[in-house]
Formats: structure tokens, sequence, C-alpha cells
């Protein structure tokens, strides 16, 4: 298993967080972090949806998610450095996207709707 990229703190391109492995065994989990409507909107393919408020408010992560370390993602990297900062103190080895779902989608990858057609970042 490849150990988790970390860079710059604790923080990974856009390229480096698609890069990890998807699927049941993948080592680590691509974790949104941005509001209902912002996911619903568009997000990365693969990703898991938990709003920052929630875990703030100590909401565990959701299953697809736990004994996963999560590479976090939001729109900018603003909210998804909180979150995984949260979350490293909560014992997980988290990281966070530079650049967000902005950079996610101005290189290319995949960005989705709820019904898993083409979205757009919100």
């Amino acid at each position: 298993m490849m150990p988790l990229i970390v860079r710059n703190g604790h923080r990974v391109t856009v390229d480096e967080a698609r890069s990890r492995p998807h699927g049941d065994q993948a080592d680590a989990v691509l974790l949104d972090v941005r509001e209902e409507p912002e996911w619903t909107a568009g997000h990365a393919l693969g990703a898991v949806h938990i709003p920052l408020a929630e875990l703030f408010l100590g909401a565990t992560l959701p299953a697809e998610a736990q004994g996963r370390p999560p590479v976090v993602i939001c729109r900018s990297g603003h909210r998804s450095s909180h979150a995984a900062r949260l979350l490293a103190e909560r014992g997980a080895r988290a990281v966070d996207v530079e650049g967000g779902m902005n950079a996610w989608a101005a290189a290319g990858h995949p960005v989705v709707d709820e019904r898993g057609n083409s979205g757009r970042t919100a």
C-alpha cells in the first residue's frame, strides 16, 4: 500500500488526491466537506460527503470513510484545511486538497451531480 502523500504541511494537489486508489480496497477516501447545495451541484467522482458544520458538531465520518485516511476537499481549500486539522486532532491521518473543487475542475478532473451526470462546482 502506498503511503499517503503529504506536502506543504498537510496538503496535496488535486492530481495527488485523484491518484489515490478508489473502491472498497482504497487506502484513502476523498471527503467533501462543502454544504449540501454545493455537493448536489457537483462533486468529485467517488467522493464521500459530510458538511464541515456537522464535523464541528461532533459527527462521525460516514461509513464509507471510516478507517480510511481522509483526503479532505471543499470549494477553495479553506474549509478543508479546518476539517483536516479537526480530523487530525481526532487521530485521523487527514490531509486537505490545495485549491479545492475549483482546482479539481480546472484540472479537468470529473465533476458529477447528485444523479451521476456531469456537474459543476458551486
